[in-house]
């Protein structure tokens, strides 16, 4: 096999349906330095196979991080030699991912200096990933990142890289300052986030509005979702204008509405004891339609992926909160969560997954919060309740 062209019958396939293929952007990389074509080789022969060649040949990282490297060795190291050694490396990124043109040459310099060259912009939780380097390169990789002003992001058993939308920066439905309290947070929980020390990984998600851009409600075990207290603000002539131009106000707002606090009778009427904030009509009538005035965010827990147990979306924990707010009840929250999760969490277990196992009453009890109604997902299956009688020695 050629080392600079190995030969990829299988994952050619890959590129020749109509969308942008990742097989193609390896094979530029591999213009840069040899490791991209050891990684195409191996994956090659892992198609051919049909088995993995990755092996975790033990724990890596830099000098006081108990985070952010993820260690990973090639078990056929003889074929491909470049790759024996393929270390991800996650890095921190700015709130909202916004970068200057600099910023990003200087992050794929050194990575081209000391790694494969390969970048995924961004990993699910949100940081930059660097794709690919030996051993003896982390250190000097660290270093150069320190120097410019980036720091490493969390992995393993530890606070995760907090992230978050846009927000206020471009976006007019923003209820609180997401980019400020995602770094804020992220400042806040250095020794959390680079010294694994949970039962299980801790996510936190800022999202501006119920629009939820990063998917904070689905993957999150804290969930920071921007909403608004009041009533929302109506024009009604702007209403009359989306009639006029022939939107069809009952069925595609109307009928959509979650808790039907929706009516339209040539004039729109809005329940808005009834509104869960979902932002189905704002969205549908912008010019007409504006979310309240009086600002903040609702406090969601226990969202997480199918890992150990199933998906798990995330629950109401705390309905509102004022954004002025934000930052000091959530350090005492996350500080009362943490304390129970790290004394009854079992090895593995997010949080969701340890509310679901002791209740979510229990939960309450133990971080000393009072039940909501809006914490209640759905109605009772059964209507009927059944009350014991005491005994006579009561």
């Amino acid at each position: 096999m050629d080392e600079k062209k190995p030969k990829t019958e299988l994952l050619d396939e890959l590129e020749k349906g109509p969308w942008p293929s990742f097989v193609t952007e390896i094979k530029k990389a591999t213009e840069t330095g040899p490791m991209a074509s050891d990684l195409l080789g191996q994956l090659e022969l892992s198609y051919h196979e049909k088995r993995g060649h990755w092996k975790h040949g033990g724990i890596v990282g830099v000098l006081g991080y108990g985070g952010g490297v993820i260690g990973r060795y090639s078990d056929v190291p003889e074929q491909f030699p470049h790759v024996a050694h393929f270390h991800t490396m996650r890095i921190n990124h700015p709130s909202g991912w916004f970068y200057t043109s600099e910023a990003l040459r200087t992050l794929c310099d050194i990575w081209e200096r000391h790694g494969s060259g390969l970048t995924n912009m961004h990993g699910s939780t949100g940081d930059i990933v660097f794709l690919g380097t030996r051993t003896e390169e982390l250190e000097p990789v660290f270093k150069e990142l320190t120097e410019a002003g980036f720091d490493l992001g969390g992995s393993g058993s530890a606070m995760r890289t907090p992230s978050c939308c846009v927000g206020e920066a471009r976006c007019e439905w923003a209820c609180y300052d997401t980019m400020k309290l995602c770094n804020d947070l992220t400042q806040a929980y250095q020794d959390e986030l680079h010294r694994p020390s949970f039962p299980y990984k801790f996510k936190i998600k800022c999202a501006g509005c119920p629009n939820d851009c990063v998917a904070a409600e689905a993957r999150a075990d804290l969930s920071v979702i921007g909403i608004w207290k009041d009533d929302i603000q109506q024009d009604d002539e702007a209403v009359a204008r989306y009639a006029a131009e022939g939107l069809d106000i009952q069925k595609d707002v109307c009928e959509n509405c979650p808790t039907r606090c929706m009516s339209w009778n040539g004039t729109l009427k809005i329940n808005n004891r009834e509104c869960v904030r979902c932002m189905h009509c704002i969205n549908v009538m912008p010019k007409a339609l504006r979310r309240g005035k009086e600002k903040g965010a609702a406090l969601l827990i226990g969202s997480k992926a199918p890992i150990v147990q199933g998906a798990l979306l995330s629950s109401v924990l705390v309905p509102f909160v004022p954004q002025e707010e934000l930052y000091d009840t959530i350090k005492e929250l996350v500080s009362r969560v943490w304390d129970f999760w790290d004394e009854y969490g079992k090895n593995r277990e997010r949080v969701g997954e340890l509310i679901q196992r002791v209740g979510m009453a229990n939960f309450l009890d133990a971080i000393g919060l009072d039940p909501a109604p809006e914490m209640v997902s759905a109605p009772r299956d059964n209507p009927y309740i059944y009350f014991q009688k005491k005994s006579e020695n009561e």
